[in-house]
């Protein structure tokens, strides 16, 4: 006896018939829906597509006048009438002969090349074309820019010349025509930026503030469109458009099927429609179908259902996407782009985040990037795989790193991901990531990867939201609440042409600091210098723009704004870990007793300071997701690393800033009575290197630590082996150790006295050419 079938419901025929109505008018509701949602996803993805078309149709126009007007001065500086002028010194000869039958050229002048007249007033004639100035008189080519000259915003060339530097400028809408006459679809939004500095704008400019997301460079010239069109929400189910209109097209015929059976079309016996055995009815309807499967996302396919969830965990399918497992470092993320990192793998992290805090039941998440030319391309796909996965994202778009760690406690999110490649090179791009208030590094930032790899990518039935949110006003306005400068100083900024110049000279002018911007145009192509300020070449220009100025103080700030570099008026590099001590010693004033944290490259000097000062010196490993999460286990109110990153728990968050940091120590140094070269000269010092930096060809720079460790003997040294080896004496000390994110052996010697390190730096040197005899050493 079949006990299963004889406890199948029975359901009148008559019974259902009279259901049938109301099914088909359901049917029909739904196929009605889903149709419209087809429309609308394809009426959007179309105008998405045409939009885009348009920004690359403007990318190619802007690079064409921006080439004719570069090559228009380059053809008269070729020319015959104006090498003779500049032979014979005769620069009204020269600037006449340039001007010669070009209608369009407004301004034509060479000045000295030591920009003595424009320094000496530098507001009035203006930064940017004080900059382009400074640019074109590197090398042989034209620098050309848009420049803010007097009162016009303008096209600006400069090129130097054997008198100083040329300068030419032109209408700006020799550059802008093209971009004008470019066709583009309504409701979508065009931008010719250059920095932050929106050029010229068209469409609906309600969407300017998510424009960069599929910004496109004009090739080197540091130009961008960035583009934008309205969002597209994804139809019921996540269904995407053609699938939304195949399903109403399958609803659309089964409430025509359900009309028919219901006004006796059809009829419906033991045997209905086509032979189905109507009165059994323990088939699921489409809804309960629905309910228990839900549609899978177009290109996934579902691997594991989570017990009880609301969604699953799913793999894509189709072209795999292949993730290099280099790029997830001990700290962070980071590879290079077009290689290592696309949007499809920032996708697939952004899936690995969501599914973790899936895990942790953590809804939010902060998003911001730097000023890297791929910085919007990845933040989509990073947002898209973050929404996949149930996640809430605020987008806070352009913002230093710190600023998207401040953006998770001040929005209360606990979590934030920010899209950076630091200070590498611009081809790098990487993110550093907090879960819950935790640091990702180590162990965590495997987990990512094995989760991609393994494919447990948790999908949500339904994907999270996205705001965007621009908060750099909340955070200049919580650190102005709380430092206040007691007497004015004169600082030069120098962001490298970072994300910080966006907000740095903001800052420190809402501090009380009387501020002159060097570089702080926003440019991922980065023209200038690398933005790294642990490098002495990169603050070259920082420290002659100081002297210039007679300014107090310098400060540069890396790519993404969390680490800090300064230099004095007289030009003298103050490191960061004699910085470490001015902070530490205004810490301890108000907290006796506090836990001072400094990496295994700073100054052997540190200790004493810290102890004298009555606090408690602690020496751990370098990497700033390593030192803030000593910091959280030990309580301490204070950490620094010698590449320039400074944690304060005292008053502020305990995550690295840069930013942060350059005005807590201008606050110090304006509460003294004697000048901040004074009082940075009176803080103990030795004779030390920078860090050395030696390239490891074969095998891995940890395999030669090791071997390293293992047959170390320093006769009358004390050893520390928590990061590397450093190896100290009564009268300095060395350290070489692996770096966590390059393929580098890092060293770094101090001692009282030059025979000291000589000595020291010998001991190293030998023991390392005996040990790895393929090592160039560059020291």
């Amino acid at each position: 006896m079949n006990t299963t079938n004889e406890n199948r419901v029975r359901i009148p025929v008559g019974d259902l018939r009279s259901a049938l109505p109301k099914l088909a008018v359901l049917l029909a509701l739904l196929a009605v829906l889903l149709a419209w949602s087809g429309v609308r996803q394809w009426r959007d993805a179309g105008l998405l597509e045409d939009t885009e078309r348009a920004r690359d149709r403007a990318v190619e126009v802007v690079q064409a006048s921006h080439a004719a007007q570069v090559k228009q001065l380059q053809q008269r500086l070729a020319s015959a009438p104006v090498k003779a002028a500049l032979a014979a010194n005769d620069t009204a000869a020269a600037v006449a002969a340039i001007r010669e039958g070009w209608a369009d050229a407004e301004q034509v002048e060479i000045l000295d090349g030591a920009l003595l007249a424009a320094y000496g007033d530098a507001a009035t004639f203006g930064f940017s074309k004080l900059a382009l100035l400074e640019a074109g008189m590197q090398g042989n080519a034209v620098a050309a820019r848009v420049v803010k000259d007097g009162k016009q915003t303008a096209f600006g060339m400069a090129a130097a010349v054997p008198q100083g530097v040329l300068y030419v400028r032109v209408p700006l809408a020799r550059l802008t025509e093209g971009f004008d006459g470019v066709a583009m679809p309504a409701g979508g939004y065009l931008a010719l930026r250059q920095g932050a500095y929106s050029i010229q704008q068209r469409g609906d400019t309600r969407l300017e503030d998510g424009a960069e997301r599929m910004a496109h460079a004009v090739g080197k010239t540091g130009l961008r469109v960035a583009t934008a069109a309205p969002d597209s929400d994804s139809g019921p189910l996540g269904l995407g458009a053609i699938p939304a209109l195949v399903v109403a097209a399958l609803l659309a015929g089964l409430a025509i099927v359900a009309a028919l059976v219901a006004r006796g079309g059809m009829r419906v016996g033991r045997f209905g429609v086509k032979g189905t055995e109507m009165h059994d009815m323990d088939e699921p309807t489409l809804g309960e179908a629905l309910l228990r499967d839900p549609v899978p996302a177009a290109g996934r396919t579902i691997v594991v259902a989570e017990e009880g969830g609301d969604g699953a965990y799913r793999q894509a399918e189709g072209k795999a996407v292949e993730v290099d497992p280099g790029i997830f470092r001990a700290y962070d993320i980071r590879g290079i782009v077009g290689k290592s990192l696309s949007v499809e793998v920032a996708e697939l992290i952004g899936l690995a985040i969501g599914s973790v805090m899936r895990d942790e039941d953590l809804p939010d998440i902060v998003v911001g990037r730097d000023g890297r030319l791929s910085g919007p391309d990845l933040v989509g796909g990073l947002i898209e795989g973050l929404r996949k996965a149930g996640r809430n994202v605020i987008d806070i778009g352009l913002a230093p790193t710190p600023v998207a760690y401040f953006g998770a406690y001040h929005l209360r999110a606990g979590s934030c991901v920010a899209v950076t490649g630091s200070h590498n090179p611009p081809d790098y791009n990487g993110f550093k990531i907090v879960v819950g208030g935790q640091t990702l590094s180590g162990d965590a930032i495997t987990d990512l990867y094995e989760r991609i790899r393994d494919n447990r990518l948790y999908i949500a039935g339904v994907p999270g939201d996205l705001q965007q949110r621009d908060i750099a006003a909340d955070y200049i306005q919580r650190i102005a609440d709380d430092v206040q400068l007691e007497r004015p100083l004169k600082v030069v900024v120098d962001a490298g042409n970072g994300v910080a110049g966006d907000i740095a000279p903001q800052l420190l002018e809402a501090i009380g600091a009387d501020v002159i911007p060097l570089y702080c145009e926003v440019d991922g192509t980065f023209p200038n210098h690398h933005p790294d300020p642990s490098e002495p070449h990169n603050l070259e220009d920082l420290i002659q723009t100081v002297k210039r100025f007679d300014a107090d103080i310098g400060l540069a700030f890396d790519g993404d704004g969390d680490r800090l570099g300064v230099v004095t008026k007289e030009g003298d590099i103050i490191f960061p870990d004699r910085l470490l001590m001015l902070f530490a010693a205004d810490v301890l004033e108000r907290n006796p007793g506090a836990l001072i944290i400094y990496d295994v490259k700073c100054t052997g000097k540190l200790q004493g300071w810290v102890l004298r000062h009555g606090g408690t010196p602690m020496m751990w490993k370098t990497g700033h997701s390593l030192i803030k999460a000593k910091m959280r286990e030990s309580g301490a109110e204070l950490a620094g690393e010698m590449s320039g990153h400074f944690f304060f728990q005292e008053r502020w968050y305990g995550f690295d800033d840069g930013l942060y940091s350059a005005a807590r120590l201008l606050e110090i140094l304006a509460n003294r009575t004697e000048t901040p070269s004074e009082v940075l000269a009176d803080l103990p010092d030795g004779v030390s290197t920078p860090e050395i930096k030696v390239d490891v060809v074969d095998g891995t720079p940890h395999a030669i630590v090791e071997r390293f460790v293992d047959g170390a003997e320093f006769e009358g040294a004390r050893l520390s082996t928590i990061d590397g080896l450093r190896a100290d004496w009564d009268d300095g000390w060395g350290l070489v150790r692996a770096s966590n994110t390059t393929p580098i052996l890092v060293l770094r010697f101090e001692a009282d006295n030059t025979a000291a390190l000589e000595r020291i730096k010998t001991e190293f040197r030998t023991r390392l050419q005996a040990l790895a005899p393929e090592l160039k050493m560059t020291f």
